[in-house]
């Protein structure tokens, strides 16, 4: 079964998106920044490296939350399916 139809992949794949996109930003921090224009002082974030960036900022904000999904999504996966 697909992850889209199955609540709790879709949960899992979820959660290991926004662990990731916050490990490769922790790593290089302008990884999802798009290259600035002179004179440009706002960035816009749009398309896949928008989403990827807002994922990362979510990881990033709620590490402790994320942290925690993360743990009860791996004691489900392994222990409970």
């Amino acid at each position: 079964m697909s992850a889209i139809f199955n609540f709790s992949s879709l949960l899992t794949v979820l959660l290991l998106l926004i662990c990731t996109c916050a490990y490769l930003r922790e790593l290089r921090p302008g990884i999802f920044d798009p290259p600035r224009k002179e004179g440009e002082t706002k960035l816009k974030r749009e398309g896949l490296t928008g989403f990827l960036w807002k994922m990362s900022r979510i990881g990033e904000r709620l590490s402790p939350y994320i942290g925690v999904g993360c743990f009860i999504m791996a004691i489900h996966v392994l222990f409970i399916q």
